[in-house]
């Protein structure tokens, strides 16, 4: 395939987060050369804790921030020597989406943004652009259809989520076109696996199942989904980092498919549950893609593979769930249907607490280097205002 990549100091944007902190987790244990910087803003889906296997390696360093605050990305790109970008940070669940919808312009579209314009204006330091969007940029694909979309199928976006996602895709292209930035794009059928926020439909029915509530279900459950065992998925980023095409999109999916309600029956089955009394239909959401389909040839052509089944993965993801019950604190509100996290003041607090909030950092030793806001602290000093560090 080529000549490999081969970065040195590496931004992973919300990297605190479920398929970002697995990333991150990964090459700092692999990779020792590479130097990896986490930016996070630590909203209610990311915990510091999913970045525990890293945080006493000297390669690994973790910032609290926005990647909407422009004078702290250009900073960290300038300071950090950062060659290569990973952008996982975003607003990902549709049922918020729904509710918040500006939230996620501001995250998905305008945070990819001001990233983008940081890269330009250290024009030719970052050498890789890997920009993490979702299958669900297609929209539907027809029920009986036998090939999946392609990288180069039309985007059709159809709910608030998906459409801000294509948007940050068209700024990512126009910027790949118009200042020659480097990039890469993936698009990904849904993940699964332990510490994901149980907003998600695997670790949401898990809870459930564990208290022995019964399982929402929208509409009637026919609605087909694809689901990737997340540490398949880092390997996937891993291979596409060092082997994927400058200007190219990527798939990351899988042929295996399921329908919702047989994902519900298969997790009742593992707490010998009676789907027929633990299984309950609810109104559906406004809009609910009936299937998603992806053809994932081309990143087979590099090497990748799903090596994770469906039942290995699960049940790996309940043995973790039932070790670690309060990993997210109180979840009561994402067990719900149609949950609106985004506007939930409990969680809020719960994340800004100075348990939570303090949780920095930075070569394992907090008080080096914290940045927060638009303040860096060196060994506790107040040391600069990133305002007055225009380059």
């Amino acid at each position: 395939m080529g000549s490999t990549y081969t970065p040195k100091n590496i931004l992973i944007t919300g990297a605190a987060g479920f398929i970002g902190s697995y990333v991150c987790n990964r090459l700092v244990k692999k990779y020792p050369d590479y130097y990896i910087v986490v930016l996070d803003k630590l909203d209610y889906c990311s915990n510091p804790k999913n970045l525990i296997p890293s945080q006493a390696s000297p390669n690994f360093k973790f910032i609290k921030g926005d990647i909407g605050s422009a004078d702290l990305i250009n900073y960290i790109l300038l300071t950090e020597s950062i060659d290569t970008i990973m952008h996982f940070a975003a607003q990902t669940h549709v049922d918020n989406s729904f509710s918040n919808s500006f939230e996620f312009t501001k995250n998905n579209i305008y945070g990819t943004h001001v990233l983008l314009e940081a890269c330009r204006v250290t024009a030719g330091q970052v050498k890789r652009f890997i920009h993490v969007s979702t299958d669900e940029v297609y929209g539907e694909i027809d029920e009986d259809a036998v090939v999946g979309n392609h990288e180069a199928s039309q985007l059709l976006p159809t709910n608030p989520y998906s459409a801000t996602k294509a948007g940050a895709e068209m700024l990512v292209m126009a910027y790949a076109r118009s200042y020659g930035l480097p990039v890469i794009t993936t698009r990904g059928n849904n993940v699964y696996g332990p510490n994901q926020f149980p907003e998600k439909l695997i670790p949401k029915f898990m809870l459930l199942a564990m208290k022995g509530d019964t399982l929402p279900i929208y509409g009637d459950g026919s609605n087909i989904r694809s689901f990737l065992y997340a540490e398949d998925v880092a390997e996937a980023f891993e291979i596409i980092l060092h082997k994927g095409l400058v200007g190219h999109v990527y798939n990351i999916g899988t042929k295996k498919e399921r329908r919702v309600v047989d994902v519900a029956t298969d997790v009742c089955k593992l707490f010998n549950l009676d789907p027929l009394t633990h299984v309950k239909f609810v109104d559906d959401r406004p809009f609910n893609d009936q299937r998603y389909f992806l053809d994932d040839e081309k990143l087979k052509n590099l090497g990748w593979f799903e090596r994770t089944s469906w039942e290995e993965g699960l049940r790996k993801t309940l043995d973790w769930y039932i070790k670690n019950p309060d990993w997210w604190g109180d979840v009561s509100g994402a067990l719900v249907p149609h949950p609106r996290m985004l506007t939930m003041p409990g969680l809020q607090n719960y994340y800004n607490t100075p348990s939570h909030d303090q949780a920095h950092y930075s070569n394992n030793n907090v008080e080096e280097n914290i940045f927060h806001g638009d303040q860096i602290y060196n060994n506790g000093q107040f040391n600069m205002s990133l305002t007055n560090h225009h380059h």
